[in-house]
C-alpha cells in the first residue's frame, strides 16, 4: 500500500514538473514582442527631374537599398502608393542582403520573396500603402537591406524620396531574385518604398525626426550613412539601455512647417510621417529654416511680417506637440541652425532676428518636453550667426558630415532609455 501509494506521489510530481516546464518554455516562446521601425523615409511626390520616365518603370525591376538601425529575427516592408491615382500592381517584392552600397549585387542564398495576405503580388490602392506579411529574416542593426520589386506597369503618379542619398537600381524584365542586374541604370533616390519594420522586445520602441534637408542629409556623403540620424542610430546600438530603439529619418529636402515646398508640409504629413510608423515613443522637431529663409529671399519685406511668420511657426511647433501627445508621443525640439552667408536665402538682420527668436521660444522651459541645441553645437562661437567652417558644407546652410556627426552625437541617449512598454498592446510573434 505505501509502495503503490509513493509510486503515485512520484507521477503526480513528475507529471507536475512536465507541467511546469512545458508552461514556463510557453511562456518563453509566447514573450510578447512588438514592430518597431528600423528604417523608414518620408513618401512624396518626385519633382519631374527626381522622377523615372514613365517607359523605364513600364515591366521594370527596382533594386533600392536601406540602411537599418535596429536589428530583429522577423521584418515586414511597407510599400507604398501614397500619391499614386490608380492602383499599383507590384507583381512580386524580394528582400536580399546586397553585396555593396555600390553595385546590384545580392547574395543569392539570401534573397526571399515577400507575401502580402499570401500571395506574391499586391495590388496597392490610390493613395495607400501595403505591409508585407511577417517573415522570419534576420537582420543585425546597422545594415543594408536591399529590397528588390518589379512592376508589369508605370505608377500613375510616382511616388518616392528623392533625397536618398543612396544608389538605386533598376532594368526592363523580371529580375528580381537575380544575383546582379545586368547592364542597370541607377539613380540617387527611392521609389515606392516606405518603411521596414523589425520585431522586438515588447519594451522596444522608435524615435522619429521631422525635419527638411538638414534631418535628409543635404552634405552628407552618398551611399555614406553619415546623416546626424545615422550617427545617433550608432549610438542607440551601442548602449544596452538603447540597443532596442529603431530610427526613421522623415526629413524631406526643402520642406516647410506651414507651406507645401518640395513635399508636403510639416503639418499635413505629420498623421503619415509621424504617428503612423510603428512603436513610435519619440519625436524631434527639427524644422523651419526654409519657412524662415524664404520669406524674405526674393526682397525684404516688413518687420511686421517678420513678426507674423515667427508667430505662425510657432503656432506649429504648438500644434505638433499637442498632436503628438495626444498619442503619448514625448517631443523634442531642435534650435534652428545658423544660415547667413547662404547664397540662397541670403538672410539679413530680421531674419537672423527670427531664428533668434523662434530658437528662444524652442528653449524655453515648458515648450518642447526636451530641447537638443543644434544651433549651439555647429555655429562659429567667433561669428554665431554662421555655421563653423569645420562643419559648413560649404553652402553655408547645410553642415558637413563633421557637421552630421556632431549633431548626431548631441542627442542625449539618456532621453530613450528604455522602460517596459506603457500603451499599445503587444503583438506576439507570427508563427
Amino acid at each position: 500500500m505505501k509502495r503503490a501509494r509513493a509510486i503515485l506521489i512520484s507521477g503526480f510530481l513528475a507529471l507536475a514538473s512536465a507541467f511546469a516546464a512545458s508552461l514556463s518554455n510557453a511562456q518563453s516562446v509566447a514573450e510578447p514582442q512588438t514592430w518597431v521601425t528600423t528604417w523608414g523615409a518620408s513618401q512624396q511626390i518626385p519633382e519631374p527631374n527626381n522622377a523615372l520616365p514613365v517607359d523605364d518603370l513600364r515591366d521594370s525591376t527596382v533594386r533600392q537599398l536601406f540602411h537599418l538601425s535596429v536589428g530583429g529575427p522577423t521584418i515586414r516592408v511597407h510599400v507604398s502608393n501614397a500619391f499614386g491615382t490608380e492602383a499599383l500592381h507590384f507583381t512580386s517584392v524580394h528582400i536580399a542582403r546586397p553585396l555593396s552600397p555600390s553595385s546590384s549585387a545580392i547574395d543569392p542564398i539570401s534573397d526571399k520573396a515577400l507575401r502580402f495576405a499570401g500571395s506574391a503580388d499586391v495590388s496597392v490602392p490610390p493613395g495607400a500603402e501595403f505591409i508585407s506579411d511577417p517573415i522570419d529574416y534576420q537582420v543585425a542593426p546597422l545594415l543594408n537591406l536591399a529590397v528588390t520589386f518589379h512592376l508589369d506597369a508605370p505608377p500613375s503618379g510616382q511616388t518616392g524620396h528623392p533625397g536618398s542619398r543612396a544608389t538605386s537600381w533598376y532594368v526592363h524584365g523580371d529580375a528580381v531574385s537575380a544575383a546582379s542586374l545586368v547592364d542597370p541604370r541607377h539613380v540617387d533616390h527611392w521609389y515606392q518604398v516606405s518603411a521596414i519594420d523589425v520585431l522586438a522586445p515588447a519594451a522596444a520602441a522608435s524615435v522619429v525626426a521631422l525635419g527638411d534637408s538638414i534631418t535628409n542629409g543635404h552634405g552628407a556623403t552618398t551611399n555614406g550613412n553619415d546623416r546626424w540620424t545615422d550617427v545617433l542610430a550608432a549610438r542607440l546600438q551601442s548602449a544596452a539601455e538603447t540597443r532596442n530603439v529603431g530610427v526613421s529619418n522623415q526629413g524631406i529636402g526643402g520642406n516647410h512647417l506651414l507651406t507645401d515646398g518640395l513635399g508636403p508640409n510639416a503639418l499635413s504629413r505629420f498623421d503619415r510621417d509621424v504617428l503612423a510608423p510603428a512603436g513610435v515613443r519619440w519625436l524631434i522637431v527639427f524644422e523651419g529654416v526654409n519657412d524662415l529663409g524664404g520669406l524674405a529671399r526674393n526682397g525684404e519685406v516688413t518687420p511686421a511680417e517678420h513678426n507674423a511668420l515667427v508667430a505662425r511657426v510657432l503656432a506649429a511647433y504648438q500644434q505638433i506637440i499637442s498632436r503628438a501627445h495626444a498619442h503619448g508621443i514625448r517631443v523634442m525640439g531642435a534650435t534652428i541652425t545658423p544660415y547667413v552667408g547662404s547664397e540662397y536665402y541670403h538672410p539679413g538682420p530680421l531674419s537672423e532676428a527670427d531664428r533668434q527668436a523662434v530658437n528662444t521660444w524652442i528653449r524655453a522651459a515648458g515648450n518642447f518636453d526636451a530641447v537638443v541645441d543644434f544651433d549651439a553645437v555647429v555655429r562659429d562661437s567667433q561669428s554665431p550667426d554662421h555655421l563653423l567652417p569645420a562643419y559648413d558644407c560649404g553652402d553655408h546652410l547645410h553642415p558637413s558630415p563633421a557637421g552630421y556627426r556632431a549633431m548626431g552625437e548631441a542627442v542625449p541617449l539618456s532621453w530613450f532609455a528604455l522602460a517596459p512598454a506603457q500603451t499599445g498592446a503587444p503583438v506576439q510573434p507570427p508563427r
